[in-house]
């Protein structure tokens, strides 16, 4: 008996004293503990972290995919939050909701949270982060892995995140960083990085050759694919896909012993890749579709296999089971010579006279050219009011810099042939498919059977959405609805115009599918057509976000506005008969991911369902040409108002939302116009404060007056808006050259 009670009090002795090490190996810090209260309040108590109370143990919380917290000897080592603020998934009517509020502060934050010293795994993903990463991140000395992608962390990637030097992993993917990426060789341990989604660029960053993992897709990297990475021997997945990478693809690269997934999408890679190279027989995917490659495919990926995934459409290649998915020669010949590098001198060590004789040569040349530029700047300012079109389009090309008075001149009326526009005017972007005929088939295998989750809402003429290309390539599908006598005779016209709307800034047509039958005595129908997709959001969704609006100083916001006028200029002049009443709104300019405008939503020239119950119908002849003139002249200039309304709001960043707000923001600045710089640089936006010259904006806020004038008989012409738009970003390219970014005479540096 004695025994078996001894027995008993042993057993119960060693299991308290088991639970007490335990508990005690589990148990937090008070420190610590406070801090992850603190981080849960700095976060506004997302919900996953809204179960925390004063009675949770952290130690001894059930892991899940959006919650874990690791302990080690009383301190936390690893935390990972996930929540549903993600920065892919922003509502574009409600960007703000998917960001913490304007009260957070990432740099109290990341404060906070390097006060847990030990932590050697931190994961922050899609919890409205926002603002620049902070330098103070090198104090996380311990960390080996670190993920805060999808948030709205803006800015450069800071020189101290070198300070990380047992750092393996590196995911700052799907964020709003831009600029060039810190050369991270000094981090020998780092083996995945993940950068992708976001605006860094243009060089390619200088990588470790030991990493096992490179994602930099979808940013603005715009250099050739470094010849280095033939030493990447460890390297298993790249992914440099949607990027403008140019020069030739190394061959080596197909080879490296680990490589088991490559994609170099959607870049500008030209020239043949060898027909002898040898291919990894780890490698199981590649993507090289919509480059700019000619010749023949290498053997090794010239076809799909069961254990290997080739893609390679829409390149200039021969031969091949793709054939019919492919541009024809020329045309990536032609593309190649716009996007060849600039070649470096071979030649370092030219002797001092040889240099001599060449400036010598190149400055008389350029002494001519001066002279003869200046004879031809004067001839053409004695002939502008008989100017033809071509000379407005030499002003375009930006030939001429002197400045035209905004205020004074009367816009004139120019009936321009589109047959005399110049062909890179009308020439499509770089990159677009050729235009093609689509099946019926095809539009319902895009859209799954126009699936209503693919439905993305009604535009101006008909219903959108999204799909998905055999080749893989997102698309968006317009529906419009037709109804016309002897309709397959009258689209013929329609159709050849709708293949010519491919612009750098339009969202462009890349094809169309008709579908016709019989309704009573008349032939109705449908045409699905086939657009681009950009999926970087608006102009308004920028402006309406105070962190992307951030990314919008007075350089970015020109460059928008000047294309969305070329966008319209080319739709009044490009085709013929010209396109007017564009349904121009700052929803309707979208970004891509360089930031170039898209104009959306514009007209397509297709006889709609009221199309034979015109107003014009019994009206003679003569009555009937002067009111089309009359309708054509009212349209383009209805196109000019409206593109006043976006510079006002692009000037203020303030959306416009009544025609009341809208009157208010022009009399302001007309009454900054007329009073000191100091009224005018009040109005604008803070963001773009100390990004812009005092001269840039005043022509930019008086080409705003003047498209909102009531009458549009006075507004100016897209040509004059355009010209003074252009010559606004030369006084700001001068500006930005002689007093850099602050100061110089009537600047904003404030």
């Amino acid at each position: 008996m004695r025994i078996s009670s001894f027995s008993c009090s042993f057993t119960a002795l060693y299991t308290l004293i088991v639970m007490q090490v335990s508990i005690s190996r589990g148990q937090l810090a008070p420190g610590e503990t406070s801090i992850l209260f603190q981080v849960q309040q700095l976060l506004e108590y997302p919900q996953v972290l809204q179960g925390w109370t004063n009675w949770t143990n952290f130690c001894y919380l059930p892991p899940s995919p959006s919650l874990k917290v690791v302990c080690s000897d009383s301190h936390v080592t690893e935390l990972t939050v996930v929540g549903n603020k993600s920065s892919s998934s922003a509502s574009p009517n409600s960007p703000k909701q998917n960001t913490l509020s304007g009260n957070f502060s990432i740099d109290a934050f990341f404060t906070t949270l390097t006060k847990l010293s030990n932590l050697k795994v931190l994961s922050l993903v899609s919890l409205g982060l926002w603002g620049p990463l902070p330098t103070k991140i090198n104090r996380f000395w311990s960390l080996q892995a670190l993920n805060v992608s999808y948030n709205f962390i803006y800015g450069q990637i800071p020189q101290d995140i070198l300070s990380l030097k047992n750092l393996t992993s590196l995911v700052l993917a799907h964020n709003l960083l831009n600029g060039t990426v810190p050369d991270l060789r000094s981090l020998v341990l780092l083996q995945e990085l993940n950068l992708g989604g976001n605006h860094l660029g243009p060089t390619f960053p200088s990588l470790g050759n030991d990493l096992v993992t490179i994602i930099l897709q979808n940013n603005s990297l715009r250099s050739v694919i470094p010849s280095e990475i033939k030493k990447f021997n460890q390297l298993q997945q790249l992914d440099i896909s949607s990027n403008k990478l140019i020069g030739p693809i190394p061959p080596a690269l197909f080879s490296l012993p680990s490589l088991q997934y490559l994609d170099l999408a959607q870049n500008q890679l030209s020239g043949a890749l060898p027909t002898n190279i040898s291919c990894s027989v780890k490698l199981q995917f590649v993507d090289i579709s919509h480059n700019i490659l000619i010749g023949k495919l290498p053997s090794c990926i010239a076809t799909n296999t069961s254990t290997r995934t080739v893609i390679s459409s829409w390149n200039c290649l021969s031969g091949g089971k793709n054939a019919s998915y492919q541009h024809p020669y020329s045309f990536c010949n032609k593309e190649a010579l716009a996007v060849k590098p600039t070649s470096k001198s071979k030649e370092h060590n030219s002797s001092t006279i040889k240099l001599g004789i060449v400036l010598g040569i190149v400055g008389g040349v350029l002494g001519i050219a001066c002279v003869l530029g200046l004879l031809i700047f004067v001839i053409n300012r004695r002939s502008k009011t008989t100017t033809d079109d071509d000379h407005v389009y030499s002003i375009f090309d930006g030939s001429v810099t002197s400045k035209r008075s905004v205020a004074s001149k009367k816009p004139v009326r120019r009936a321009v042939d589109s047959r005399r526009v110049p062909q890179t005017m009308r020439s499509a972007a770089i990159g677009l498919p050729p235009y093609r005929a689509f099946t019926l088939e095809e539009m319902e295998d895009a859209t799954n059977n126009f699936d209503p989750l693919n439905f993305i809402g009604e535009g101006s003429q008909g219903q959108l959405y999204k799909g998905w290309l055999i080749d893989g390539s997102e698309v968006m599908v317009k529906c419009v609805k037709l109804k016309q006598k002897n309709l397959p005779q009258s689209m013929i016209q329609q159709i050849e115009v709708l293949s010519k709307l491919r612009h750098l800034h339009l969202v462009s047509i890349l094809g169309h599918t008709i579908v016709t039958y019989q309704d009573h005595s008349s032939t109705a129908g449908t045409v699905f057509v086939v657009l681009e997709h950009v999926s970087n959001g608006s102009l308004r969704d920028y402006l309406a976000d105070e962190r992307k609006r951030e990314m919008l100083r007075w350089p970015q916001r020109m460059a928008i506005i000047i294309g969305v006028a070329r966008g319209i200029q080319f739709l009044h002049t490009g085709v013929a008969p010209g396109i007017f009443g564009n349904n121009v709104k700052i929803e309707n300019v979208l970004l891509d991911d360089t930031l170039t405008a898209k104009l959306s939503d514009y007209k397509i020239p297709l006889p709609s369902k009221v199309g034979s119950e015109s107003p014009l119908n019994g009206k003679d002849a003569s009555n009937i040409n002067r009111q089309v003139f009359h309708l054509t002249e009212n349209a383009e200039k209805e196109d000019v108002y409206q593109l006043g309304v976006i510079l006002v709001q692009v000037i203020t960043g303030k959306l416009v939302t009544s025609n009341r707000a809208l009157d208010e923001l022009r009399i302001q600045l007309e009454k900054g116009l007329a009073e000191a710089p100091s009224k005018l640089q009040a109005l604008v936006d803070p963001s773009t404060r100390g990004t812009f010259a005092y001269e840039s904006l005043k022509t930019a806020a008086e080409m705003a007056i003047n498209c909102l004038n009531k009458e549009s008989r006075t507004r100016p012409s897209i040509e004059d808006v355009l010209w003074n738009l252009q010559y606004s970003i030369q006084i700001q390219e001068g500006w930005t050259r002689t007093s850099g970014n602050l100061g110089g005479l009537h600047s904003s540096s404030y």
